[in-house]
């Protein structure tokens, strides 16, 4: 939600490059997605492994070019989301980041994508080898923030996130637009103590 969907440029590009399909890239860069959002694979394992699931080659430094690219796909930012990320700080509310990210993705976003640095706590699934919606992470999040849970507002774009952050006792929403997620916070009665995106 703070970054804007995979750039479609270089989605195409990467399906050209393995060469596969939109239909055939899709059902296998899911299958260890998890595995390497928790760190139990680097960018380049996952990569290799995609290649060799694909029965593609992976010579001439393939899987490293699909990794960087990966990484560079996930870098356009969702400016009415960033931007509220600074309304937010201005008026004193700490803020995080709890992202399930692998290594060379998160090389790539601190990069890209300077304005991480205005957020009082990051989280990388895969640097504490656990990913959403397993409890652990958001537990970890709250005492980076020092908040507790019924004081602390979830914004993520699935559902079982959403469900596990609340299971916690942290509200939750599950976003796709900035203006759908205004439109919940009004309805929560949440405008009368935030401002909104």
């Amino acid at each position: 939600m703070l970054s804007a969907p995979q750039d479609p440029a270089i989605y195409a590009e990467i399906c050209r490059l393995a060469g596969l399909s939109r239909e055939q890239f899709e059902s296998l860069y899911w299958v260890d997605r998890h595995a390497y959002d928790e760190g139990k694979i680097t960018g380049l394992e996952f990569w290799q492994k995609l290649l060799r699931d694909a029965k593609k080659s992976s010579q001439n430094g393939l899987a490293e070019q699909l990794s960087l690219l990966d990484g560079e796909m996930w870098c356009t930012a969702n400016a009415a989301m960033v931007e509220w990320q600074r309304q937010l700080r201005q008026q004193g509310i700490r803020t995080a980041i709890l992202s399930n990210m692998g290594d060379s993705v998160h090389e790539s976003i601190a990069r890209n994508c300077p304005w991480i640095q205005n957020f009082d706590v990051l989280v990388w699934s895969y640097q504490l080898k656990v990913a959403k919606p397993d409890a652990t992470i958001y537990l970890h999040t709250l005492g980076q923030l020092g908040t507790r849970p019924e004081e602390t507002l979830f914004v993520d774009d699935k559902l079982i996130n959403i469900e596990a952050a609340r299971a916690l006792g942290i509200n939750g929403f599950e976003f796709s637009t900035a203006a759908r997620l205004r439109n919940d916070l009004i309805a929560a009665g949440l405008d009368k103590n935030l401002p909104l995106p």
